[in-house]
């Protein structure tokens, strides 16, 4: 039997102070085994620099087209060449459909390249590179993006978060209606492609978050959805990625969903997570570790 493989990546560190406080929390008790920094957002530097004293923890960039929240907004890195990829405010659009069907791709190549090379000034050492919002997945028509992402990404080193097997149980509530399982897989299938000629090490499975009405009933009821959902992964590599936070007066002025955030850190910040994972197979691994593990493969 295989081995069973997850990365916890605390996605969106960086976007805020609370942010960073939950991350550097769990990372130093063992909660997670991954992170991504939002380079746009106000308080990235502070992310960039814990990481570059913490080098032990693994880090990436969170590549961010899109500005989702209504009173808390940001743009591009870039300076120039960012015309396409932002609104009448010069804040990224907040919805993928509205970036893919604007975006000229040459603008997002330069930006992705501005928000790593920034990082990197800022002394981050990157892990690999994965997305916000999952903007550069293509998955409303724009084609492009996602293979000039895995060019950048080979010519760069990175791995990214790409998945190579897309089960009908991990489709997100939000995923596109007009996209049959079996289409995505031949989509994710191309792109898998796309990242092996560009050698861009890509994880088995990514396990969406599901806030659903029947797992946000309380909190006891979201850590046995989590612990049954995630003792239950395939063999390979999979990937979850959560937001967590701090509870502050900061978070609840940027999202009406703050108690998820704050739940999220609750319970990775618990050894018991961990523990009760481990006790039925699952390894915590990092992009670190697929790298080698892909490495070894070939």
């Amino acid at each position: 039997m295989g081995e069973k493989y997850l990365i916890i990546n605390a996605d969106d560190f960086g976007m805020c102070r609370s942010a960073n406080l939950a991350t550097f929390d769990l990372f130093e008790k063992g909660g997670i085994s991954s992170s991504t920094v939002m380079m746009p957002c106000g308080w990235a530097t502070e992310a960039c620099k814990w990481a570059a004293e913490h080098p032990q923890y693994p880090v990436g960039v969170h590549l961010t087209f899109t500005s989702e929240w209504g009173r808390y907004k940001w743009g591009p890195v870039s300076l120039s060449n960012n015309a396409s990829l932002v609104d009448e405010y010069g804040f990224f659009y907040p919805e993928n459909d509205e970036f893919e069907e604007h975006c000229d791709i040459d603008e997002v190549e330069h930006e992705i390249r501005a928000q790593v090379t920034r990082a990197v000034k800022l002394g981050l050492k990157p892990s690999h590179l994965d997305n916000h919002m999952g903007s550069l997945y293509g998955l409303n028509g724009n084609y492009e993006v996602m293979p000039k992402t895995f060019e950048v990404c080979g010519d760069l080193g990175y791995a990214f978060r790409m998945f190579r097997r897309f089960r009908p149980e991990d489709v997100p509530e939000d995923f596109p209606d007009n996209i049959p399982v079996d289409m995505a897989q031949m989509l994710i299938d191309g792109y898998a492609r796309s990242a092996d000629e560009n050698h861009v090490p890509l994880i088995d499975n990514l396990l969406f978050p599901q806030w659903s009405k029947e797992t946000m009933a309380d909190y006891e009821t979201y850590r046995e959805f989590i612990y049954d959902r995630l003792s239950n992964i395939p063999e390979g590599i999979s990937e979850t990625f959560i937001h967590p936070s701090l509870e502050s007066d900061e978070l609840k002025g940027i999202t009406a969903l703050w108690r998820c955030r704050v739940w999220e850190h609750k319970l990775f910040a618990d050894p018991a997570t961990r523990q009760y994972l481990e006790s039925k197979g699952v390894k915590y691994i990092s992009y670190r570790d697929v790298v080698r593990i892909r490495a070894e493969q070939k």
